[in-house]
């Protein structure tokens, strides 16, 4: 069963969201800091583990560093963020980090299950089922097949949730994807989607892939709509 890494300072919170993953069957690591996280990403351990739910409050070194380093040492771990009600703050600033999704405190365990699920379902290997879009879009090659990225021959490091939505938009150039379209197609959100899930993943995606991310050429806003594939 899927492994994961619950980092989370509250004794009491940590102790029951561990009971409740392992009642869904998942291996569960616990970590009351980052920097016990993080040396435990770095070893033996950390090999086993497939996804990180952080808590963003915690003492030394808080949340939102904790997950700039594991962006820096894994474009491939899934990380949810835990934050407390109402810190909007929080939650834009903890996915600019680079988190995928997140959930707010106290968090249900249906919900908290269906999220690890979806964010597991995201990390699989497999992108979206669309024939088109890949090829050179100037000077972007998008291997769909080898799900792999590269810039003028560079390649492109990309976490499962930004590779999935440059999928979802490369495969139909030109097309116009609102933003609901995109939660329920890349994030699996078919119900408490938030928007500002794929606005910070596209503008993760606009900080590695263009040359000025402030006049996209291949992540296009339409303004009122959402967001196109280009270049047109």
């Amino acid at each position: 069963m899927p492994h994961v890494l619950l980092i989370e300072d509250d004794a009491s919170v940590r102790d029951g969201m561990e009971l409740v993953l392992r009642r869904h069957g998942y291996g569960v690591s616990t970590a009351a800091t980052g920097e016990q996280a993080l040396a435990l990403l770095a070893g033996e351990e950390g090999a086993r583990v497939e996804l990180a739910v952080l808590d963003l409050m915690l003492p030394g070194m808080d949340g939102f560093e904790v997950c700039r380093r594991i962006r820096a040492r894994s474009a491939a771990l899934p990380v949810i963020m835990l934050t407390a009600l109402g810190d909007d703050h929080d939650i834009v600033t903890g996915l600019e980090a680079g988190a995928d999704d997140y959930v707010v405190k106290p968090v249900t365990a249906p919900v908290l299950e269906a999220r690890i699920r979806a964010a597991l379902r995201r990390a699989e290997p497999t992108g979206p089922a669309h024939p088109a879009g890949g090829g050179d879009l100037a000077g972007l090659v998008i291997d769909r097949l080898g799900l792999t990225v590269t810039k003028h021959g560079v390649p492109v490091p990309l976490p499962p949730t930004e590779l999935r939505l440059l999928l979802e938009l490369s495969a139909s150039p030109g097309r116009v994807f609102s933003r609901e379209q995109l939660l329920e197609s890349v994030w699996d959100h078919t119900f408490l989607g938030d928007s500002r899930l794929v606005d910070a993943a596209v503008g993760r995606l606009r900080a590695k892939l263009e040359d000025v991310p402030a006049k996209p050429r291949y992540v296009q806003t339409v303004r009122g709509f959402g967001y196109r594939f280009g270049p047109l």
